[in-house]
């Protein structure tokens, strides 16, 4: 039986816990409405890296060329934040 305080991975872990304590894992991803693939990369992962493992690990870098400067981002953000009421095409413009 696994334990965890972490509330990012308590859904997970319980769905593990779920799946051993009915012997059904079926039965356990139709409770949780998780599919039984998901339930077989969570168990994969708590084999290979223990509980920990199952924080969610981003796998993609940013990508910065996406980005502008942060002068227009901040005037774009307090416009928003001044004005929450238009649109983004209204704000874009």
């Amino acid at each position: 039986m696994l334990h965890t305080n972490n509330p990012i991975i308590k859904h997970k872990a319980g769905l593990l816990n779920l799946a051993e304590e009915l012997g059904n894992v079926s039965r356990a991803c139709k409770v949780m409405g998780v599919s039984r693939d998901m339930f077989y990369r969570y168990q994969e992962l708590v084999e290979d890296g223990g509980i920990d493992s199952l924080i969610d690990k981003s796998r993609r870098s940013p990508n910065l060329k996406n980005r502008v400067d942060e002068v227009t981002e901040k005037a774009v953000i307090d416009y928003a934040i001044e004005y929450p009421a238009h649109g983004q095409h209204r704000t874009s413009n």
